[in-house]
């Protein structure tokens, strides 16, 4: 499978995309409004203690406290299970709550306590966090308050796995806290990984240094970039190329490879072409598709994707494909396209939560097991955690994905104030965004003509409050003038382009995402 990951990097905003044979599978967007938190490690203090839910809420200075489950304290037992990955030590794990003592016998109000994000605020939810802290590199994952040597389960071999163990546990001081072997650490030298074990523990004691002098709540240590996250979670000789477009984040790309895996270097592309990189690629029209609820199957099938607040619901139709003789065999081969288009959907909206698919009717078990199969298979290549269960009496698939920060449907939509919030429409700062790449894209035609902006007043405003100099930085980017207006007959989503000389409204021409 060709794998190859893109990266769009402006000062307010990046995106980065993973394109797995040549199509769109999963979508990463970060700004400095929205940043990530999971990973991010807090000195909180504890607002409450709730024995009846065997959970506190803890005080880490966001805007709602932080909910801290019983199972997620430390405890002396505690210690380093083979994973699936190192990626787990940041994410929900399976426990045995009966063996977690009460709350209240550990926690008190007001106590002072280190904490994790796990899980980033949801609707109206605060973060989730742990106090089992673990801090990730690209070979380990150290996690200083458990006891034991682990090891990916993705490595195979039962002696390559002993010796990995072996070898961290001879490495790794007494009483110095647990090791998680990442699936990447198969090959590496024991200096490199050495390396990187002393680099993760001096990472630590700086943050309990700092702890001793800040009160809580307070910000301990930051997770590292979008960029250079994915960087070290999963780029490998199994991708083929990443393509940068910032000059920026190609240097601070390749100085962290230098450290750590240098054969890659020659695989990161800095791209300097004046089309924009995700116009290029031909993927900004299908990021736009992500908010529909409609979408299409290769054969003339389609899918209905409805969120809701308890779970995402997604209908299967055969629409115009009523194939030829055998009803079975066409519901077959539009479920069995379906379950493909499920999987990936699933990645690229960034769904998370209790999902429920209703596939057409069939009336072979052994079809129903395909399809069920296929769809399996497809979830495979999730990096979030995914279960899909049996084939329900309803003839429904249920199935759960790991659900560790909101999708892009709620991180960039709100709700439409013209509909009673029936409908969403798009924030200002995406409103912004993409007035900034329908101006850059008649930059790219060699237009120069004098524009004139029209934004809907409260986009205006926001552009006024929190972006004072961007119509001055869009100027220089693109060579010619641009005045910004409000117009209050415009939707809050809207924006106009249009060419002062001729007072001609070119913003269809130019507007594609």
């Amino acid at each position: 499978m060709k794998r190859e990951i893109l990266i769009n990097a402006t000062s307010r905003e990046t995106r980065v995309a993973i394109m797995e044979d040549d199509e769109l599978v999963e979508l990463l967007v970060d700004r400095p409004d929205a940043r990530r938190m999971v990973g991010d490690i807090y000195y909180g203090k504890v607002d409450a203690v709730l024995p009846g839910l065997q959970a506190a809420f803890v005080d880490i200075g966001t805007d709602k406290s932080a909910f801290l489950h019983a199972s997620d304290l430390v405890y002396p037992d505690n210690a380093a299970d083979d994973d699936d990955d190192g990626e787990e030590s940041f994410r929900e794990r399976e426990r045995d709550e009966q063996d977690v003592p009460p709350i209240q016998d550990v926690l008190k109000r007001g106590e002072e306590i280190v904490v994790q994000v796990s899980k980033e605020p949801i609707s109206t939810k605060g973060p989730r966090v742990t106090a089992q802290v673990s801090l990730a590199g690209r070979f380990l994952v150290y996690m200083p308050y458990a006891s034991r040597v682990g090891v990916s389960r993705k490595i195979g071999d039962r002696e390559e796995r002993k010796r990995l163990r072996a070898l961290v546990e001879g490495m790794l001081p007494e009483d110095a806290g647990g090791v998680i072997v990442r699936t990447v650490g198969e090959d590496v030298t024991p200096e490199t990984i050495e390396r990187e074990l002393t680099t993760l523990i001096n990472t630590w004691k700086r943050v309990i240094k700092k702890k001793r002098f800040v009160r809580a709540p307070a910000l301990l240590n930051r997770e590292t970039s979008l960029a250079r996250g994915l960087i070290r979670d999963i780029f490998s000789d199994k991708v083929e190329r990443v393509t940068v477009d910032s000059k920026q984040v190609y240097n601070e790309i390749i100085e962290y490879l230098k450290g750590i895996a240098p054969e890659l270097t020659e695989r990161i592309v800095l791209y300097e072409g004046t089309t924009p990189l995700f116009d290029k690629t031909e993927i900004e029209s299908e990021i736009r598709d992500l908010f529909k609820r409609r979408c299409d199957l290769p054969s003339g099938g389609y899918l209905i994707i409805e969120p809701t607040e308890a779970l995402v619901s997604i209908d299967v139709n055969s629409g115009r494909f009523v194939g030829k003789k055998d009803p079975e065999k066409t519901s077959l081969k539009t479920n069995i396209e379906a379950a493909r288009e499920i999987a990936r959907q699933l990645r690229l909206r960034d769904v998370g939560g209790i999902i429920v698919c209703d596939f057409i009717d069939m009336d072979t078990k052994s079809n129903r097991e395909k399809v069920l199969q296929e769809l399996r298979t497809h979830l495979g290549r999730d990096r979030a955690r995914t279960k899909a269960f049996a084939v329900s009496d309803l003839g429904l698939i249920e199935m759960t994905r790991q659900r560790v920060r909101q999708s892009h449907l709620q991180s960039m939509t709100e709700a439409c104030p013209t509909c009673a919030g029936t409908g969403r429409v798009f924030t200002a700062e995406t409103i912004l965004r993409r007035m900034e790449r329908s101006v850059k894209r008649m930059g790219v035609e060699g237009k120069r003509d004098p524009l004139l902006v029209k934004l809907h007043p409260d986009v205006a405003m926001f552009a006024m409050e929190n972006e004072s100099d961007i119509m001055r930085k869009l100027e220089k980017a693109v060579g010619f003038s641009l005045e910004l207006r409000d117009d209050p007959l415009l939707r809050p989503d809207e924006f106009k382009l249009v060419v002062k000389s001729a007072g001609r409204d070119v913003t269809h021409q130019y507007h594609v995402a």
